[in-house]
Order: structure tokens, then C-alpha cells, then sequence
């Protein structure tokens, strides 16, 4: 574990609950806003009178903000500490959360969620990083995954807030999400402990993204941008299209919005049970059954019969599969980069993912746009899931690989 620089008598242990439940409010609040730009697309369309390519570079400026963010924060924190570069992220995301509510025009709207996502990205990657900076390694799985499943639970309450809303009510949306996290940020500058980092001038390679390739890290570098982009890509074209494509199959909307709810309940349930067996000496089975489970899951939700308990269960036990992957995929990227360049390392993967995230979602809507049914969309996904079962398999196997001790999911050394 790493030290904790902290007033008093206060412990490490109580230093790493502290750091997790920040970051984990945090990623609630990133949670929240990844729903939020979908849920009021009928509101903004309302008032606002976009043209669909306006709305298309809407929905778009927060990923590129995201990606950019991801890539700039991970490094910078390497360099000058995870508490700064977080709460400073925090902040912004919360600023420009609240000045997208704001906007009275298509352009001003735009700009704010761009950099809406320039804070989002630079947080996300020292969420991660912080938490596996903070943490013991016999619970390192355990502690990521309760961060990670702060967004599912953030998605779960922009869903709430919107059913106490109407379309026309869009812009407190934004307000709420923007309030959030501006509070949560100034608490983090009270109160968060800082991880004691080694000085750059002692570590003369922080924050060289060329580290990522050298002592041995390469291929598991490559792979794990790979699976991190796969995976992505198959988790938003479920979170973007999968109440229309059940819909397609039969259901009715409130029907097909039970099945998205399940989708996400049971992933983020799926995800904190993978992330405490990761740590026990079931992990194997843990990987090996999530690896299993992704494409039997996505056959069954392509070819069960077209009934509400059915595909309630069938989007449950993909939602699952899924989001458990990520998990596993979090904790090798937090195990396998030592401290000095962990924000590095952190925000590549972030970026890779934001691009599966802008990329699954087009997939989905050239392959309708082609003429495909709800059923062909879903098996044309095999092979994505299967490349992404391959790298979660391959990256997660506990066995021992060169400069890293334990297997890929063991912690590396500082």
C-alpha cells in the first residue's frame, strides 16, 4: 500500500476508506452525466431546434473532451500528484456541468459538454490509479470494483431524476449534475488524504507514455487497450440501443425498459462479486466463467423467445458478463504499471475506451441503417465479444509474466 500523507492518528486503512468512498462518489457523479446527455436529448430537441448533425456533434463533444482529458490527466498526475489533478478535474466537470444547463444556444451547449468531458476525462484514469495507489493488494480487485460501480449506480440516479422530470426540465438536469460534484470536489481539497508520491526529479520517466511499452509491458500494454476498446464498444451499443433492439423483438417500450434496468442492476451486482473473488484463489474460475459468459450471454438475448421474463433475465446475465469483464480488465491495468507512471498507464486505457464508446453506438446504427433485424445486430457482435473475452482471458489468467509478480491480476511493484 502506498503511504498516505494524513494529519493525526488517522490510519493507513482509514486513509484508503476515505480515498475509495471520494472516488467512488466521484464516479457516481460521472455516472450520472454519461446518462444524462441521452435522457434529455428530447427536451434539447424541444427547445434548442437542433438540426440532427448539431445533435450528432452534441452527443459526440463529451467523448472527444473525454479521450483528450484521459490522456492529459493520467500524465499530469504522474507528475505533480493524483489529489490535484482530481479535484481540479472534479471541479471543472462540475463548472461546465452546470453551464451546459445554462446554454441558450446549440454552440454554447456544445462547448460546455466538450468540456464537461475535458474534466470527466481527467478524473476517471485518478480515480483508478488512486485507489490502487491507496490500497492493500490483497483487496486492490475488491476496492477498484466498488469505485467502478459508483457509474452504474450514478446512471441508476440520473434514470430517478428523470422520471421526477419532464422533457421540458432538461437544464436541471444538467444543474443537478453539475451541483454534485462541484460539492464533492471542494470536500476532496478539505479532506482527501494525498498518496505520498516519489518526486518526479527521483523518477525522471513519470508520466512517458513510451514507459508503457518498455521493462516488458508491451503486449500486455496492447492488449489491454484492445479489450478495454472491445469491451467498450459492446457495453454502450447495449446502454445506447438495447431497449429499441428488444423492442424490435417483440417487447413493449416499458417492457424492453425493464431489460435495461436489469441490464445495469445486474452488472453492477456482477461487478463487485468479480472484483472480491479476483482477490481470493477463485479468481481463475472468475475470469474463465466471465470469459464463458459474454458471448453465451449475447446469443441468448439475440435468439431467446421474445417474452419479458425471458429477456429481463437473458439482458440481466449480459449486463453482468460485461460489465464484470471491465472489472477484470480495471484491475490488470491498475496491477500491471508500477506507481510512477500509473496515471499514464491509466489514462491510455480510459482513451481506448472512450473510443469503443463513440464507436459501438455508430456500429449499431449503420448495421439498421444497412437493413439488419434486432437478432442479425446482435450476432454480427460475436466476433467483437469474443476478441474481447480473448484479451479479458489472456490478460487475466493467473499465472506469472515477466516484471510482474503473481499473475497479470497481482499488483506491481512501485
Amino acid at each position: 500500500m502506498a503511504d498516505i500523507e494524513r494529519p493525526g492518528r488517522a490510519t493507513a486503512a482509514q486513509g484508503a476508506a476515505v480515498v475509495v468512498t471520494f472516488c467512488f462518489l466521484a464516479a457516481m457523479c460521472e455516472g450520472m452525466d454519461v446518462q444524462s446527455a441521452g435522457v434529455a436529448a428530447a427536451g434539447i430537441s424541444h427547445d434548442l431546434k437542433p438540426t440532427p448533425g448539431q445533435l450528432g456533434v452534441f452527443f459526440a463533444a463529451a467523448n472527444v473532451g473525454l479521450i483528450v482529458g484521459a490522456l492529459i490527466g493520467g500524465r499530469l498526475a504522474d507528475r505533480i500528484g493524483r489529489k490535484p489533478v482530481l479535484t481540479a478535474s472534479i471541479l471543472l466537470f462540475g463548472v461546465c456541468s452546470i453551464l451546459t444547463g445554462l446554454a441558450g444556444d446549440m454552440s454554447s451547449l456544445t462547448w460546455a459538454r466538450l468540456l464537461t468531458g475535458l474534466g470527466l476525462g481527467g478524473a476517471m484514469p485518478n480515480l483508478i490509479a488512486l485507489v490502487a495507489d491507496v490500497t492493500a493488494d490483497r483487496s486492490r480487485n475488491a476496492t477498484i470494483a466498488t469505485t467502478y460501480i459508483g457509474m452504474p449506480v450514478g446512471g441508476a440516479i440520473a434514470g430517478a431524476i428523470v422520471l421526477a422530470l419532464t422533457p421540458d426540465h432538461w437544464r436541471q438536469l444538467f444543474l443537478v449534475g453539475g451541483a454534485a460534484p462541484l460539492l464533492i470536489g471542494l470536500l476532496m481539497i478539505l479532506f482527501l488524504p494525498n498518496p505520498r508520491r516519489v518526486e518526479s526529479k527521483e523518477n525522471p520517466h513519470a508520466g512517458r507514455i513510451a514507459e508503457l511499452f518498455e521493462g516488458g509491458r508491451l503486449s500486455r500494454t496492447l492488449v489491454l487497450w484492445a479489450g478495454f476498446f472491445l469491451a467498450a464498444l459492446t457495453l454502450h451499443l447495449m446502454l445506447n440501443w438495447l431497449p429499441l433492439l428488444l423492442q424490435g423483438r417483440g417487447l413493449a417500450k416499458s417492457e424492453a425498459a425493464i431489460a435495461q434496468i436489469a441490464f445495469s442492476a445486474v452488472g453492477a451486482a456482477a461487478a463487485l462479486v468479480a472484483g472480491l473473488v479476483l482477490d481470493t484463489r477463485w479468481r481463475l474460475l472468475s475470469v474463465s466463467l466471465t470469459v464463458a459468459a459474454i458471448p453465451l450471454a449475447l446469443v441468448l438475448v439475440a435468439n431467446a423467445p421474445a417474452e419479458v421474463v425471458t429477456l429481463t433475465l437473458a439482458a440481466g446475465f449480459l449486463g453482468g458478463a460485461i460489465i464484470a469483464a471491465h472489472v477484470i480488465l480495471y484491475g490488470v491495468a491498475g496491477a500491471c504499471y508500477p506507481t510512477a507512471i500509473r496515471g499514464t498507464g491509466m489514462g491510455a486505457v480510459v482513451g481506448a475506451s472512450r473510443l469503443g464508446a463513440l464507436a459501438g453506438p455508430t456500429l449499431a446504427a449503420i448495421l439498421l441503417t444497412a437493413g439488419k433485424t434486432p437478432t442479425e445486430v446482435l450476432t454480427s457482435l460475436l466476433p467483437v465479444v469474443l476478441g474481447a473475452g480473448v484479451c479479458v482471458g489472456w490478460l487475466g489468467w493467473p499465472r506469472a509474466r515477466p516484471g510482474l509478480e503473481g499473475g497479470m491480476l497481482g499488483a506491481a511493484k512501485p
